[in-house]
């Protein structure tokens, strides 16, 4: 005989009225990314390639440019075919991607073009500028004014001996509280 696992369902769970209502608030790129995830497995499963055409590439541009003149609109993306989403998604990613991987590698990128105008300038000011500004860059800092401390770490015993010859050098004069006049 079978075990039959049934599993407990609580009672009054108030469900959503509908399936938009379920969904978590989504930014306007998560939407997207969603969507085209959603587009690319559907097309995998069911073997239908996603091959956009100028219409859909015409009108993913125009969806994009609305967003940046208003980020906060709300555009409604079930609207638009598959192919017009799979390639605005391609068009956001590409966007939101990191140039570098590395900080570092984007400092490097700077002071390397910094040189190049410095070698390669037309003019003294030009020249000059590059140079203002590569003398600026953490790590040159050919123009920050600098105070230096030096701190020692010393032994008790030796500060002790140090301040007890410190102290030994000082002259002491005892002045009286109430002097003598004479008359």
């Amino acid at each position: 005989m079978q075990n039959i696992l049934i599993p407990e369902i609580e009672e009054n769970i108030p469900l959503p009225e509908n399936a938009a209502e379920a969904l978590p608030n989504l930014t306007p790129e998560q939407e997207i990314e969603m969507r085209a995830r959603s587009i690319k497995l559907i097309a995998d499963l069911t073997g239908t390639p996603i091959c956009p055409d100028e219409d859909d590439i015409t009108v993913a541009k125009e969806i994009a440019t609305a967003h940046l003149q208003d980020p906060k609109s709300r555009l409604d993306y079930s609207k638009y075919p598959n192919e017009t989403m799979a390639y605005l998604a391609g068009m956001v990613a590409q966007s939101n991607c990191a140039l570098v991987d590395d900080l570092s590698e984007l400092k490097l990128y700077v002071v390397n073009k910094l040189v190049y105008e410095v070698e390669h300038a037309d003019s003294s000011k030009t020249r000059i500028q590059a140079l203002s500004k590569l003398g600026e860059v953490d790590g040159v800092d050919a123009f920050k004014k600098r105070s230096e401390t030096t701190h020692i770490i010393k032994p008790i015993e030796e500060v002790e001996k140090e301040l007890l010859s410190v102290l030994d050098g000082i002259e002491y004069k005892v002045l009286d509280e109430n002097p003598v006049q004479e008359a």
